[in-house]
């Protein structure tokens, strides 16, 4: 059956919808024929699908995700969490949110406790979100806290890591604000998100409630430097009030 007329190609759209279609990456006004997608919306959605799939089983690796380059020029090291395996990461969320014994000495060996600041890098759910945002956030995070005045600690990578480990962090590392940069779990719209998880002084016993959350970081979203702009003025509230989660909240800018 011949495309519908009532869903007309983009190029046949009105001015004014295109815009609409052009600043979102959902896939709206895209027609269809008969009852069905067109052909090239579905080979779409199976691409993103795709890609979705093979962001969750990627492994992560320091130098493989980030670049050796940019491993070292950060002094990054990796550790681990209680998860032995991508299976056991995916089938056991628990497992995800502590860090194996060894890891934790590693951290404290590592890394100086009671800074302002201290940043993670979490693979989460999207290790291609972490290879394709994290490289230009990361440094825009620790100039600005700089220029702040703010102490940071030693940058660091988990592997299988779920957002809890931030209260771990928070326990071996005693920061007034930790900040985790985890891939987001991948949807057909993009599977390069990554998010911010920041929290005050976390503890064993916080849970989503002492939490904020900065999220869709990547190039349809949040650029890198408005990302790091919201992170780092998120952070200076959080250290201001002396909390966080849902009694304070991001203050956004005002949409032309």
């Amino acid at each position: 059956m011949a495309a519908n007329s009532d869903a007309p190609l983009a190029s046949d759209l009105p001015e004014a919808l295109r815009k609409i279609r052009a600043r979102t990456p959902a896939r709206i006004l895209v027609g269809r024929a008969g009852a069905a997608y067109r052909t090239g919306t579905q080979l779409d959605l199976r691409e993103a699908h795709a890609a979705a799939r093979d962001a969750v089983r990627a492994e992560f690796g320091l130098k493989s995700a980030l670049g050796a380059t940019f491993a070292k020029q950060w002094e990054l090291f990796e550790v681990c969490t209680q998860a032995g395996s991508k299976d056991e990461f995916l089938l056991q969320p628990d497992r995800g949110r502590r860090f194996s014994e060894t890891s934790r000495r590693e951290l404290l060996k590592r890394c100086s406790r009671d800074n302002d600041i201290q940043i993670a890098i979490g693979d989460g759910l999207s290790v291609p979100a972490v290879s394709m945002q994290v490289p230009g956030l990361l440094q825009l995070i620790l100039d600005g806290a700089r220029a702040r005045g703010w102490t940071a600690g030693q940058t660091f990578a988990i592997r299988y890591c779920r957002v809890g480990t931030l209260n771990e962090i928070g326990e071996l590392l005693n920061p007034k604000v930790a900040i985790l940069l985890i891939g987001e779990r991948p949807g057909l719209a993009t599977a390069e998100s990554l998010s911010a998880y920041m929290a005050y002084r976390p503890r064993m016993a916080h849970t989503d409630a002492n939490r904020n959350l900065i999220s869709n970081i990547h190039s349809r979203g949040l650029n890198a430097q408005v990302a790091a702009v919201r992170i780092l003025d998120l952070a200076a509230q959080m250290m201001r009030l002396g909390t966080s989660g849902f009694r304070i909240s991001s203050q956004l800018p005002t949409l032309p």
